[in-house]
């Protein structure tokens, strides 16, 4: 079963740098998402891994094998694009065949190999159908199959569910899961939808212009990343500018606007700029009354209801705007805009503690 080895591997083209001395290890039976906006070096990444694109600087190694002058139909890789591109003049039955029957396999193997296909992707009953005659999750489907077909056990899969609507998206994301565990695949999955990273992956790579800035497991990622860009880019995320006003052994203060708040983080300088991070769902509101003061004073600016959960906006001490989540089958909801709110941040642990970026908050966060 195959590991994969990515050392130094940098690529440009003129003087744009896709590829920045990349080096990264994908385990075998391992399910990597390689997560980042567009224009990151997500694809020409797993380009130059399968072939198509050549490093300029750098080594890739399929189980200790160098690939520097290896061909494309020698490295055993499968790859499925986000344009579906199946053979629009064979059914379904023969585009699952046709790696084989190119390599002119003898006719029972091929036969054998299209039936198991059809089977493991559910569609035996569209055997004989067109492409045409299938919606786009059941063409991607067949272009999975196909890969799986040619008998690879490392796949390459570039925003292969980008061009399907939402419910489709979700559905087949756990079926490329499950047919990774059972087949015992080594999978790199391009992406740049968080959740659907965040749903399947094993460990998740994020990447900035053509750079990794870190690499976790999907709870790590999102809980506990090391990195400023990672938490804003992965999920929505409150960023609060702050300075240190006090240093324990064990935990500082921070003064953020009018308030200070304590963290159980040290190591920090008194006087340092640090930025305070919050995801909008460990924020909590509750209305506001001249009775009940306290806490910090919000009003709602903007209100959207999202299924599972309300969206607020919500300037907190008329400075500062945050996005609150709150559930929709909570008690506390439908706040309206312009109502007065009580604004919590809840338990310390939920917030994390950056330095202040040496190029400035704008320039960290960026998506370019």
């Amino acid at each position: 079963m195959p590991n994969l080895d990515i050392v130094g591997v940098s690529k440009h083209y003129g003087t744009i740098a896709a590829l920045d001395d990349v080096t990264l290890h994908v385990g075998d039976r391992e399910y990597v998402c390689i997560l980042g906006p567009s224009g990151c070096g997500k694809t020409t990444l797993i380009k130059c891994v399968a072939g198509i694109e050549q490093p300029d600087q750098g080594q890739i190694f399929i189980d200790g094998r160098p690939m520097q002058n290896a061909l494309i139909e020698d490295r055993r890789i499968g790859y499925v694009f986000q344009d579906i591109a199946l053979f629009p003049h064979l059914s379904v039955k023969d585009n699952l065949s046709y790696a084989l029957a190119v390599r002119h396999a003898p006719k029972d193997r091929v036969l054998t190999v299209a039936n198991e296909m059809l089977d493991l992707i559910n569609m035996r009953d569209r055997s004989k159908s067109y492409p045409r005659e299938l919606s786009g999750g059941a063409q991607q489907k067949v272009a999975v199959g196909r890969a799986i077909a040619t008998g690879s056990h490392l796949f390459l899969l570039d925003e292969p569910l980008g061009a399907l609507d939402a419910l489709v998206r979700a559905e087949l994301r756990y079926d490329l899961k499950r047919l990774a565990i059972d087949l015992g695949l080594t999978i790199i999955h391009v992406t740049h939808d968080q959740e659907e990273a965040l749903s399947i992956a094993d460990r998740i790579v994020v990447m900035k212009r053509g750079k990794i800035v870190e690499v976790g497991k999907p709870s790590e990622i999102y809980l506990s990343p090391k990195s400023i860009f990672t938490e804003n880019f992965v999920g929505e995320t409150n960023l609060l500018e702050g300075r240190i006003i006090e240093t324990n052994v064990s935990s500082c203060v921070v003064q953020l606007g009018s308030h200070k708040i304590e963290l159980p983080v040290s190591g920090k300088v008194g006087g340092q700029r640090v930025v305070v991070s919050i995801r909008p769902e460990f924020i909590t509101l509750t209305r506001r009354t001249t009775e009940i003061g306290g806490g910090w004073a919000g009003r709602i600016k903007q209100a959207a209801f999202l299924g599972d959960i309300y969206r607020y906006g919500v300037q907190v001490d008329g400075e500062t705007d945050m996005v609150v989540h709150v559930p929709s089958t909570g008690e506390t909801g439908g706040f309206a805009v312009g109502e007065s709110v009580n604004v919590a941040l809840g338990k310390s642990g939920h917030m994390l503690l950056f330095n202040y970026p040496v190029e400035g908050l704008e320039k960290e966060t960026a998506l370019e």
